[in-house]
């Protein structure tokens, strides 16, 4: 049995393989399965992790458990979180208020003073800056919000990725990303440029060449990388 053919059931209690219940067993909940072939589950003794026969994977109970990233994944102990590895030993000693999971073999935590910065697979920073949020790693940048309250995109070194900063960001796909200045939102290269000088009340990424928009009169428009208007939806 191919544990990527197993599915969870539509309630989250059981997994499904070929259609039909196996392990003989139902929980509190599960998640589905990650690389390299294990699943988040609960039942009555706590959350913790099986492999692809539904056997535990270690002794350990958590309040919650998380599927595993980069060999990585993220648990609950009471108040405080961190990482696993795939042998369900800890990752690192540090303590967390909020983890996230591994992208790129680096995670966004939160610590217990309310700051948001980025980890190794060891539990080092990576770099020495707090900031108020900080988002994944997409394709070797991430999104970080600054303490003055703007934004930026920075590189896996910590460093600036451009010179530009912004009201809100989101990563990039496809060579663009989503930016907001006073006016509203845009999309934006890998200098911070704006492609076209419209701005709109949300937008969504381009997807192959074209992306839905949202007028400030709530009006949607498709619009292509130049950011002409081609089809109103």
């Amino acid at each position: 049995m191919n544990w990527q053919d197993i599915k969870v059931s539509p309630d989250n209690t059981h997994f499904l393989y070929e259609g039909k219940p196996i392990f003989d067993k139902h929980f509190i909940e599960v998640l589905k399965y990650h690389i390299p072939g294990l699943a988040p589950v609960k039942d009555e003794t706590g959350a913790y992790h099986i492999d692809s026969n539904g056997k535990p994977l270690y002794s350990e109970r958590y309040n919650r458990t998380f599927g595993y990233y980069c060999n990585r994944a993220a648990v609950i102990q009471g108040q405080t979180r961190f990482h696993i590895n795939e042998q369900g030993e800890r990752a690192y000693l540090q303590n967390y208020a909020w983890t996230g999971n591994f992208q790129e073999n680096i995670c966004t935590v939160r610590d217990f003073d309310g700051n948001y910065f980025h980890i190794d697979l060891q539990g080092k920073r990576i770099y020495t800056e707090n900031y108020l949020y900080a988002g994944d790693y997409k394709d070797g940048i991430a999104c970080v919000k600054q303490s003055d309250g703007f934004c930026k995109h920075i590189d896996t070194n910590g460093n600036p990725i451009n010179s530009k900063e912004f009201l809100d960001l989101g990563v990039f796909h496809k060579n663009f990303g989503t930016a907001k200045d006073k006016d509203g939102w845009f999309h934006i290269d890998k200098q911070g440029n704006a492609a076209y000088s419209e701005r709109y009340s949300a937008i969504e990424p381009f997807y192959n060449g074209f992306a839905l928009v949202t007028q400030f009169d709530d009006g949607k428009v498709i619009i292509n990388e130049q950011g002409e208007k081609v089809l109103i939806v």
